[in-house]
């Protein structure tokens, strides 16, 4: 297989879909597309419709392309990742992995054109976090719910207003950012540094006013990432977590027992903002972002300090904050109920206190006019507990 047979089939599976984010190659399975959220099979002349061994593994050598490090990598951990670049047309996040003794691949598309919060339609408060001068900046949730994107837009909005140092540390780089105000120096695993914790120890030398590091992986990386908040850097990083109150027991969870009060303290005096999202199916298809924002403020503090107690949990925290862009995740979901961007079932699916959804959709209801039940013809026993004659 040659490159050029590569990049005819990467552009055939792009052009099949509307909306594709993910293209998947797996043993068995004809080539497939991820659509909106669905994966949705690829007709192909010659026909493809069950991949055999020796093609996967064709196509993954292509894509490996001879490199030496990402071949011992494939074959000592089982997977590796990549970036790859189909001319004038994508660029691709690609991640080749063994399953069964075969190999499979998964390509991410990334945008070419650099996001902005208008765009995306993000919240206010990101706003407030690009006019952030320094302390650490948590974008959490699960693989593909855009957290590389929402950061994008918040570097953007930064490029365009300030004028300072920014490095980032990305494995692979995902937007290509141009040099507006800022000075950007965009730096990636594996060809320009060998380890997250390495590359940031070495910005700490690079005279950088914001660093991103594309995701906390270890504690190693932690460490240095809250140092270098704690001496005046702003420090942007992603976790694979689910919400605010994870997000800080994930970071305490990577130290000792006998390390967690300190590591206690430096959170709640470097830990600025923690933006979680989730992407939920939208009405008339598409996704809608779904964000959980919780920001710092005295109660935040104490409750990183103390730990959660009864009536000061970080999710109560934010209810009672919303004056100041904190935000629960069943609020904005409620909010994506309100405005029809969501169904009343992928609320109730996707929330994180159903209950608390629940009464807030009866709510929303009630303002409409709609029945918040489907009991129906309810009326007083009149002759309940009286003798009859």
């Amino acid at each position: 297989m040659k490159k050029q047979e590569v990049d005819h089939i990467l552009s055939r599976m792009l052009d099949s879909h509307n909306n594709v984010s993910d293209l998947n190659i797996t043993v068995g399975k004809s080539f497939q597309v991820e659509s909106s959220g669905q994966l949705v099979s690829v007709d192909l002349e010659p026909e493809f419709k069950n991949l055999t061994p020796y093609q996967t593994e064709m196509f993954a050598l292509n894509l490996v392309n001879q490199d030496r490090r990402l071949s011992q990598i494939l074959i000592e951990e089982g997977s590796c990742d990549m970036s790859y670049s189909l001319a004038g047309k994508a660029r691709f996040r690609v991640n080749v992995f063994s399953q069964l003794g075969n190999y499979s691949i998964i390509l991410r598309k990334l945008e070419t054109t650099i996001p902005t919060i208008e765009d995306l339609a993000l919240p206010e408060v990101f706003f407030n976090i690009a006019e952030e001068k320094n302390g650490i900046i948590f974008v959490t949730g699960a693989t593909g719910s855009g957290k590389s994107t929402s950061l994008a837009a918040v570097l953007n909005q930064m490029n365009e207003n300030k004028s300072v140092h920014i490095i980032t540390l990305e494995d692979p780089i995902e937007f290509q950012h141009p040099h507006k105000k800022a000075t950007f120096n965009q730096r990636e695993l594996g060809g320009d540094f060998d380890s997250f914790a390495s590359g940031l120890r070495a910005a700490l030398r690079q005279a950088p006013k914001v660093i991103l590091v594309g995701e906390m992986r270890d504690r190693e990386t932690v460490e240095i990432g809250l140092s270098a908040a704690e001496t005046g850097h702003l420090v942007v990083s992603t976790l694979h977590t689910v919400d605010a109150g994870q997000t800080i027991n994930r970071i305490l969870g990577m130290f000792n027992t006998e390390e967690e009060n300190q590591i206690r303290i430096r959170l709640a005096d470097t830990v600025r903002w923690i933006v979680c999202q989730r992407l939920l199916p939208r009405v008339g298809g598409g996704r809608a972002a779904a964000f959980e924002i919780m920001g710092s403020n005295l109660r935040v503090k104490d409750a990183i300090l103390q730990g959660e107690s009864e009536g000061k949990t970080f999710y109560e925290i934010m209810q009672q904050s919303k004056a100041f862009g904190m935000t629960p995740f069943d609020d904005y979901i409620i909010h994506l109920y309100e405005n029809g961007s969501i169904t009343e079932e992928t609320a109730m699916a996707y929330a994180s206190r159903k209950g608390e959804v629940g009464r807030g959709m009866d709510k929303v209801k009630s303002s409409r006019g709609e029945a918040t039940t489907d009991i129906e013809e309810l009326e007083i026993d009149m002759g309940y507990g009286k003798h009859k004659k």
